[in-house]
């Protein structure tokens, strides 16, 4: 039987990574932030062979996807580079997928002790709520997938993007590979021991999946999305997409029928909030 898994790669959670000026492709430090991020990659696609998968797709996540260094990318992968992409960070997620797994990934907007907290945009962005709720990344990307049946196996990064998966999720696997002091100050582990971690972690969760042990994340819909942007330009920007409704000088909203598009909403608003950042 074929067992499916897919993998969305973020870089702000992989170990090692605690500054923008090692995620941004004008950073110091970026090419080898990208490196470790391809090796983190590389891990789970490893794990989720040997936990049974037959096959996995990866979705590089992170920034203008296009991030991993190809030739150290486990070759038995299939991978999804570059943007735009309707469903952004889930792109290629498709029902009858066994379990679907995030790595590297980061605590949401406002988050404390966070590593470089944010929401899809951080330059626009200081708070994402549904239903009233925080949602980070991590919740929104887990609910496309879960209105296609599809579970989320494993969420890794930092301890407090691990702490908020388990409390949206609940039963998920994690693997924290440091510990937030503040958001650029972190206590990690080594990168190999990371990599070893998310490895056997992976292995665990497809064999969970696998098995039928995971139970999709399914909140009802519709979404009632509410976005707090940093300043009033940027809402008045959100504000131009049709069925936006405005909720003082920083907050807009929108009620979202579904999952894919709650994410289509929030890349146009954040797309359009952009350009009034000088």
């Amino acid at each position: 039987m074929a067992v499916k898994v897919y993998l969305s790669v973020d870089m702000e959670g992989v170990a090692g990574v605690v500054h923008v000026d090692q995620t941004r492709r004008t950073g110091h430090d970026y090419e080898r932030a990208r490196r470790w991020m391809t090796l983190e990659a590389s891990a789970a696609i490893a794990g989720a062979f040997e936990g049974g998968a037959t096959a996995v797709l990866v979705n590089d996540s992170h920034g203008d996807m296009r991030n991993f260094v190809l030739e150290e990318l486990d070759p038995r992968a299939e991978l999804i580079s570059g943007s735009l992409k309707p469903l952004s960070m889930v792109q290629g997620v498709t029902a009858g997928m066994a379990c679907a797994l995030f790595v590297g990934y980061h605590a949401g907007a406002g988050s404390r002790a966070g590593i470089l907290d944010h929401t899809y945009y951080g330059r626009v962005v200081a708070r994402c709520r549904v239903g009233g709720r925080d949602w980070n990344e991590t919740a929104l990307n887990a609910a496309v997938c879960g209105a296609l049946s599809v579970p989320i196996a494993l969420v890794t990064g930092d301890s407090t993007v691990c702490a908020q998966a388990r409390e949206h999720l609940g039963d998920v696997d994690v693997v924290a590979v440091k510990d937030a002091i503040t958001r650029y100050a972190a206590r990690m582990l080594h990168p190999e021991v990371a990599r070893q971690k998310i490895r056997e972690a992976s292995a665990r969760a497809v064999a969970r999946a696998r098995d039928g042990k995971l139970a999709p994340f399914r909140p009802p819909p519709p979404f009632d999305l509410a976005i707090d942007f940093v300043n009033a330009a940027c809402a008045d920007a959100a504000e131009l997409v049709p069925g936006t409704v405005r909720q003082g000088g920083l907050t807009c909203a929108y009620r979202a029928p579904d999952a894919a598009t709650l994410i289509q909403v929030i890349q146009a608003w954040t797309l359009l909030a952009g350009t009034t950042i000088v």
